[in-house]
């Protein structure tokens, strides 16, 4: 058996002491079977939740649409129906965790659900919702996610002192995070004195890293000095790498050694939003460079998929010297002008104004379906002038795309396997990769977008392709003299439209803050320059060929 067979990155993670959770979950993949194949195949032993997540799985499909039609009928309200709909799904992930939650003696096998985000500024009316979503999913293996916000650290405390585990979530600051392990220890020995058991009361801290990297990076850019380039790509896994080292500290002090005497669970370091939105950088590094023992790392799918297939866990823990290079980036950063500061108060506002819309497009999808007593799924009435606003126009525009890169990058790749000449043959593998990054990258952009891949749509692109070698191009199964030219006219030809998608893209990205601009004139400009090398290979295969052909 080859190594790319035997290779299991997951595992490996797994191994080092990282445990692998998806942030990701819905209808459709607890009845589907995807959630159960997830925990068999790629290690998966926890399930993380927001508001965008639910917003998303309510948009897709119709597996919601009896419950709420019947809740309509009910007189339900909207956030009545909201919350009837996420706790049942919870429970539901809950229950498929119960055995890893049982073997792992409750520290994984975990399902969080969060406060409406409308409280977040709320301290008592957190705590409160925190009690009801606790008694209502009536699992012991929930995690109620709790935003640290300044009034959220009361909350924090109030709801550990009660026995119920928290995810405490949207932390950016190694300030907060300390905050946020003080308010838990705090939790704790109310709860001691309250007579609970401290055992079963679990948390995780969620440090948030990728937004990081693109809030610093493009204030950097703003700078655009050598020095201030020179530091982008490095915040995030810095200040993650600090929050572990905060982790440590309060491990070793003598308060916690008490509460750990009479019983109590380290509250672990989580490193949430770990999907790589800068295409320059490795899609997998939000992972494998906080390989730390004893965390959590919560995944988006496109993220989980591509450390399956070739992520790197490597050998050496951070020690000291690595703490010390993290804060040395913290003071060229400082130096170079950057109020990190600032930074992070800027992406706590900015979360919970994301949760805040999310919540709201999920209340209005709520309400548009409980009131749709007359429609049947799959109607083919022609959409009014506001449905032809939906995301799911959106949803087929990128899927299109998305079907057209997979065909487009087996093509590259079939183009760069029958050249002969070395640096013909160099030119386009280093095209190969770069669509490949770039179909990465446009599945990164669904998922920031919560749009889903159409699996189906996809496997079409990939069938075109191997279907377009049938061509009559002179050869059936070898390549003819005008492979070149048809398969670079072909290329070209999906490069420009490639280009044409995230000019779209980049259109939506004034009104839409999921998008990045800085994101997409990047990838137009790789475009750009794409389109000048084809359009040189292409030059220089007519010649051969067909010039060759005229002069015969």
């Amino acid at each position: 058996m080859s190594d790319a067979i035997a290779s299991d990155p997951l595992a490996d993670l797994s191994a080092a002491g990282v445990s692998v959770w998806l942030d990701d979950l819905s209808r459709e993949l607890l009845a589907g079977g995807g959630l159960a194949e997830l925990i068999a195949r790629k290690h998966v032993v926890g399930v993380t939740t927001n508001p965008t997540i639910f917003a998303s799985a309510l948009s897709k499909g119709e597996r919601y649409n009896e419950q709420l039609r019947r809740l309509g009928a009910q007189g339900s309200s909207v956030d009545d129906a909201v919350f009837t709909l996420t706790t049942d799904d919870v429970r539901a992930g809950c229950q498929a965790f119960a055995p890893i939650y049982r073997r792992t003696g409750g520290t994984d096998g975990r399902v969080s659900i969060e406060v409406d985000p409308r409280l977040a500024k709320d301290a008592d009316a957190t705590a409160a919702q925190a009690q009801k979503l606790w008694d209502t999913v009536g699992e012991p293996n929930l995690f109620v996610k709790i935003p640290a916000t300044r009034e959220g650290l009361a909350a924090i405390t109030a709801v550990i002192a009660r026995g119920i585990s928290v995810n405490v979530t949207l932390i950016f600051s190694l300030e907060r995070y300390r905050a946020v392990q003080d308010a838990y220890l705090t939790g704790l020995e109310q709860a001691r004195a309250a007579g609970h058991d401290l055992a079963d009361i679990h948390s995780v801290a969620s440090f948030f890293v990728s937004r990081v990297d693109s809030e610093v990076d493009a204030r950097l850019n703003a700078l655009g000095t050598p020095e201030a380039l020179a530091l982008r790509g490095r915040t995030a896994v810095a200040n993650a790498r600090l929050a572990h080292r905060s982790f440590e500290e309060t491990a070793r002090s003598a308060r916690w050694q008490e509460l750990a005497a009479a019983g109590a669970r380290p509250q672990r370091p989580l490193w949430a939003s770990t999907g790589v939105k800068n295409p320059d950088y490795p899609d997998t590094m939000y992972v494998s460079e906080l390989v730390i023992p004893g965390t959590v790392n919560t995944m988006p799918a496109a993220t989980l998929d591509a450390f399956a297939d070739h992520g790197h866990v490597p050998t050496a823990a951070p020690v000291a010297d690595t703490y010390a290079a993290a804060a040395a980036h913290f003071e060229q950063l400082a130096r170079t002008g950057i109020d990190f500061t600032d930074v992070t108060d800027t992406l706590e506002r900015e979360g919970l104004a994301k949760f805040e819309d999310s919540w709201a497009e999920l209340g209005a999808t709520v309400d548009r379906e409980m009131r749709a007593e007359g429609e049947t799924p799959g109607d083919d009435t022609e959409p009014s002038a506001e449905s032809s606003n939906s995301p799911a126009l959106l949803a087929i525009y990128l899927n299109d795309h998305l079907a057209g890169a997979t065909g487009g990058l087996e093509l590259c790749r079939r183009a760069a396997q029958g050249q002969r000449d070395p640096e013909r043959a160099a030119a386009f593998s280093d095209l190969a990769k770069q669509v490949e990054e770039d179909r990465d990258s446009l599945v990164q952009i669904m998922f920031d977008l919560d749009v889903s891949t159409d699996h189906p749509k996809v496997a079409l692109g990939w069938l075109a392709e191997k279907a377009g070698r049938l061509k009559p191009n002179g050869h059936l199964f070898s390549r003819s003299p005008l492979s070149d030219v048809l398969e670079l006219e072909s290329m070209l030809l999906g490069v420009q439209g490639k280009a044409s998608c995230w000019r779209t893209l980049r259109v939506l990205a004034d009104n839409d803050d999921r998008l990045y601009a800085d994101h997409l004139d990047a990838l137009l400009e790789r475009a750009e320059h794409q389109t000048t090398t084809l359009e040189e290979l292409l030059l220089a295969a007519v010649t051969h060929t067909l010039g060759q052909q005229a002069t015969a």
